[in-house]
């Protein structure tokens, strides 16, 4: 049976991948625009790593230039700049997953584990009045892998009761590694490798 739910956040409760690609643009808007299409290319397979990885695999691998952490951070703000800016409007929430999320907020438990920013994350949730539907909400820097198992640890949930919706591959890495299930969505190519998925969360009963 299960009760407790940990939510991935870009493309299952926010439609914000659009937003976030033009966020890539502009803060490498006067560098090569072959170079930076080939980092969108990593940001849409990579979909819940975060931005800080992001940044720095467009400098060391793409730029072949070393950068230091510091330097990481600096671009990483301008980054979340934009996105405030624009992600807390309402009409890039995704409905079907939030009309699931406000009618059952109440039967399970409802954490938030994201590759974005996290102090972002918490600002985008309370501007878009969503942040009360959550026990936690947590993000990047910290890997998606440990911050499904911190959800787990710190609430003692158990294995078989606990599950991850997510939309990329990074997601299902990060249920597996934490021996729980995975449930794709808004993702076709997640089907093959997904406990269930979810085509359509109306249509969509937990056992």
């Amino acid at each position: 049976m299960i009760k407790n739910i940990i939510w991935d956040f870009d493309g299952v409760i926010l439609d914000s991948m659009p937003i976030r690609n033009y966020g890539f643009r502009k803060i490498f808007e006067d560098y090569d625009i072959v170079l930076v299409d080939k980092l969108l290319e990593y940001h849409t397979k990579n979909g819940g790593l975060s931005r800080y990885v992001k940044i720095k695999y467009f400098y060391e691998k793409l730029l072949n230039q070393n950068i230091t952490d510091g330097e990481i951070n600096i671009i990483a703000e301008r980054f979340s700049v934009i996105m405030k800016n624009e992600l807390t409007n309402k009409k890039y929430l995704i409905n079907d997953s939030i009309e699931f999320i406000k009618e059952n907020y109440k039967k399970y438990n409802f954490h938030i584990a994201s590759g974005s920013d996290e102090k972002e994350l918490r600002y985008l949730c309370n501007n878009l009045g969503i942040n009360q539907y959550f026990l936690s909400i947590n993000g990047s820097p910290i890997h998606k892998n440990n911050l499904v198992k911190e959800i787990r640890s710190k609430n003692n949930y158990l294995q078989n009761e606990t599950i991850l919706i997510g939309d990329s591959i990074n997601d299902h890495e990060a249920a597996k590694v934490n021996n729980i299930n995975f449930y794709g969505y808004n993702n076709i190519e997640l089907k093959s490798i997904s406990k269930k998925y979810i085509n359509n969360f109306q249509e969509f009963l937990f056992e």
